[in-house]
C-alpha cells in the first residue's frame, strides 16, 4: 500500500463503519433539545383505567421495583432507547413494529417490612417514536414517586391536634360493596357532611389519611382489594367535595389493626356481629385552624 492510496482506503473504511453503526442504531430516534416542548403539544387524551392492560396478560407478570430517580427523570420527547435505559423493557407484549405504547408493572415499598403496593405505568409514543404521554393507573402512584410538596409553615404556639373520625362501613356501603355505586345514600350524606366539617375546622390542612379496615373473615386477597377500594371511594368523595386531592392518601389496611378479637363468639352470625367494630373507615386530618 502506497501513501497515495492510504487516505482513500481509510475514508472508505470510515464510511463503512458509519453505515454499520447507523444500522445498529436504527431502533433509536435522535432527541433534540426542543423534543420535549414539541411533543407536549401532542399530548393524547389520558388513558382510562380500562385502557391499562390486565396484569395477568403481562409477559413479565412479576414486575419490578423501579429506581425512583429513573422515574423522576422521565419526560415527554424521549426516545425508546432512553426509556429502556431508565425503566427496562416493557412488561407486556406490545408488538413488533410501530409500537405506540409501553406498559410496566412497578412495586413500591410502603415502609418497614416486606409490604409493598403495586402500580401500573404507561408510556405512549408519537409517530416519531418519542414519548408523548406518561401515565399512572392510580393518582396515588404518582405521589409515591413525587410526594406532594411540603411547604414550611410558621410555628404556632398551640397547633391543632390530629382530627380522627371512625365510621362504620356497614353504614356507609352496601354489604360486600366498596365502589361509589355501593355507597348508601345515608353513607354518602355522612361523608359529605364530614367534608364540610373538615373544611370548616382546618384553614390549612397538612394531610388527610383515609384508611379502610376489614374484619378477619374472608380471603386475604379479597380483604386487600375491598379495603383499598373502600378507601379509594371515600377519598374520591372527599376530593369531589373540595378537599385538595394532593393532600389525601387512601390506604387499604385489611384486618391488620383490629379493635376487637371476639375469641369467645360462637356461630357465624354472632362472630360477624362481634367483629363489626373492625369493619370501619378511619379519616385522620392534620393541620391548623
Amino acid at each position: 500500500m502506497t501513501p497515495s492510496t492510504f487516505p482513500p482506503l481509510l475514508s472508505a473504511l470510515a464510511m463503512s463503519s458509519v453505515l454499520l453503526l447507523a444500522g445498529c442504531a436504527s431502533q433509536g430516534v435522535p432527541v433534540v433539545s426542543t423534543a420535549s416542548s414539541s411533543t407536549a403539544t401532542e399530548l393524547p387524551a389520558p388513558p382510562r383505567n380500562e385502557d391499562f392492560p390486565k396484569r395477568e396478560n403481562a409477559v413479565r407478570p412479576q414486575g419490578t421495583f423501579p429506581r425512583l430517580e429513573a422515574l423522576r427523570a422521565m419526560r415527554t420527547g424521549m426516545g425508546k432507547d432512553q426509556v429502556r435505559n431508565l425503566l427496562g423493557s416493557p412488561h407486556f407484549s406490545e408488538g413488533a413494529f410501530g409500537v405506540r405504547e409501553w406498559n410496566y408493572i412497578f412495586h413500591f415499598r410502603t415502609g418497614a417490612g416486606p409490604e409493598y403496593v403495586t402500580c401500573q405505568y404507561m408510556a405512549r409514543f408519537n409517530q416519531n417514536a418519542q414519548t408523548s404521554g406518561l401515565y399512572w393507573n392510580d393518582a396515588d402512584c404518582a405521589m409515591l414517586v413525587v410526594p406532594p410538596e411540603v411547604k414550611a409553615v410558621a410555628v404556632v404556639a398551640a397547633p391543632a391536634p390530629t382530627h380522627r373520625v371512625i365510621l362504620d362501613t356497614d353504614r356507609l356501603f352496601a354489604p360486600g360493596g366498596g365502589s361509589p355505586a355501593d355507597l348508601l345514600p345515608s353513607g354518602r350524606a355522612k361523608l359529605e357532611d364530614l367534608a364540610i366539617e373538615i373544611k370548616r375546622n382546618f384553614g390549612r390542612m397538612r394531610h388527610v389519611a383515609v384508611k379502610g379496615h376489614t374484619d378477619r373473615l374472608g380471603a386475604r386477597t379479597h380483604k386487600a382489594s375491598l379495603s383499598q377500594q373502600r378507601a379509594d371511594t371515600v377519598r374520591g368523595l372527599l376530593v369531589e367535595q373540595g378537599i385538595d386531592g394532593r393532600l389525601v392518601r387512601a390506604t387499604g389496611m385489611q384486618d391488620s389493626e383490629p379493635l376487637v378479637q371476639c375469641a369467645k363468639a360462637t356461630g357465624t352470625q354472632a362472630l360477624t356481629g362481634c367483629l363489626r367494630p373492625n369493619r370501619r373507615m378511619e379519616i385522620e386530618v392534620a393541620g391548623e385552624p
